[in-house]
């Protein structure tokens, strides 16, 4: 659902709460809601370029962010890459009226495919008014934006990392059938013998 439509149908809606009422401050707070993210990824941004977080006793803008914003690391620059992505793509946008912005999680998804090389320009501004304009929920469009532009699939764990875990599974195996007085003898004692072939081959992985 684009931006203005969001805003119509709370305008419309505000035709019949008066002010002061609690079903007024609900939509009020709506629309605060709506471009907090904006404001915040602004001033998270002004921190880090300005290195105010030094300044209040933070050795990095993670650990402020951390300890006193109660952001972790991944959300802190969710929040600054996307509002870097409207700095640079949609400056009309953040001067406008706050209700008019984009969802985050629209923002971020595009940000993501940009860092990585996947969305030019040009590819930016074909799919723009689609993003801006269409009439779907956010989170349609994101999950959309997700398939065009999939994040690479994460290279395979090494092998001695994929054994140990192999191993570390066979013994909670293992161990759980041992506890289990149910299964059969054989079978418990097979699932011993499977954890320790697995821990002998980890420990011959590690060398002497």
């Amino acid at each position: 659902m684009s931006a203005a439509l969001v805003k119509d149908k709370l305008s419309d809606a505000a035709k019949n709460a008066e002010p002061g009422t609690f079903r007024h401050e609900v939509q009020t707070v709506a629309r605060r809601f709506k471009s907090s993210w904006v404001e915040l990824g602004a001033l998270l941004v002004r921190v880090r370029k300005e290195g105010q977080h030094e300044q209040w006793g933070y050795a990095t803008f993670e650990a402020y962010c951390l300890k006193e914003l109660r952001i972790k690391r991944q959300t802190a620059l969710k929040l600054t890459n996307s509002y870097a992505f409207l700095e640079k793509h949609e400056r009309a946008v953040l001067n406008g009226p706050a209700e008019n912005r984009p969802s985050f999680e629209v923002v971020e998804v595009l940000a993501r495919a940009e860092e990585r090389g996947q969305l030019s320009e040009k590819e930016y501004e074909s799919i723009r008014d689609d993003i801006w304009k269409d009439d779907k929920p956010p989170a349609q469009v994101a999950r959309e934006l997700s398939q065009r532009f999939p994040a690479p699939v994460p290279a395979p764990p090494p092998a001695a990392t994929q054994l140990r875990r192999l191993a570390s599974t066979g013994r909670r195996f293992a161990e759980e059938l041992a506890a289990h007085r149910g299964v059969p003898a054989a079978i418990r004692e097979r699932a011993e013998a499977l954890a320790e072939d697995l821990e002998e081959l980890v420990k011959g992985q590690a060398g002497p």
